[in-house]
């Protein structure tokens, strides 16, 4: 397939998927579900944590999580006490635990106390090109203040090899802007160029058939290859094609 054909492919199949209706079967409804910047986006933090697995167990377990901090996640993060972290002990979801759940209240405590928030941060170590540096900051910052040993693995460092699946869709919910109505748009310190593609085994597997990636592990290095390739199709909103690639995989068994 010449470039120019795979690009009006990939463009009607991100046009195609990225509608409202794509809210309903993906963990974006879970911050879909509040209107406050700060509940947005730690609402969107934790739901893209978790999300690995089954997916209609992966937005259950996250509406559990709304439903533990009384549906206020930013109020929580800020006020709770140590008997509102108690509570939180019975969450589980595959690996993550509830105290690695309380680990996180804690250390999204520290970062909008200490750090401006969770767009600061990631806005303040991003580079040109990339936000994969910017990943890796975050998570030393994240767990800079006592905490779990166990929790860190919740958290990846793409400069450690690491695709950094979740963290890459939950940035894509925050900064991607266009008039959809899925991604949020409400990052205004990073451009949509600066993303990377959530990677994991639809979008790798669709991204090898259509000769976008050859690297044959979903790693940092394939990202970085995933990157280069759809950025010549889309400079400017390169991650757009993760509906595409997402749709083709999931949806239609591509």
């Amino acid at each position: 397939m010449k470039t120019s054909e795979l690009k009006e492919f990939l463009d009607e199949k991100a046009d195609f998927y990225n509608n409202p209706d794509f809210i309903t079967t993906d963990p974006i409804q879970i911050p879909h579900q509040f209107s406050k910047k700060e509940d947005i986006e730690i609402a969107g933090f934790l739901a893209a944590t978790i999300a690995w697995g089954n997916r209609k167990s992966i937005i259950t377990n996250a509406k559990k999580m709304m439903d533990y901090m009384g549906n206020s996640p930013h109020a929580f993060v800020m006020h709770h006490n140590e008997n509102d972290l108690e509570k939180l002990l019975p969450f589980v979801h595959r690996t993550f635990n509830g105290y690695d759940f309380i680990q996180f209240i804690k250390s999204l405590q520290h970062i909008y106390t200490q750090h401006n928030g969770l767009e600061a941060v990631f806005a303040k170590h991003a580079n040109k090109n990339s936000l994969q540096p910017a990943i890796a900051q975050f998570k030393t910052l994240f767990f800079e203040i006592e905490h779990l040993q166990r929790t860190q693995k919740h958290v990846s460092n793409p400069l450690k090899g690491s695709s950094a699946k979740r963290i890459n869709m939950f940035l894509r919910w925050m900064v991607r802007k266009d008039n959809k109505g899925v991604d949020f748009g409400i990052w205004n310190k990073i451009a949509p160029s600066q993303l990377s593609c959530p990677l994991d085994v639809h979008s790798g597997n669709v991204a090898r058939k259509l000769s976008l990636l050859k690297r044959k592990q979903n790693d940092a290095k394939a990202l970085a290859e995933l990157d280069t390739n759809l950025r010549k199709l889309d400079s400017n909103d390169p991650v757009k094609y993760d509906f595409a690639l997402f749709g083709l995989g999931v949806f239609e068994k591509f």
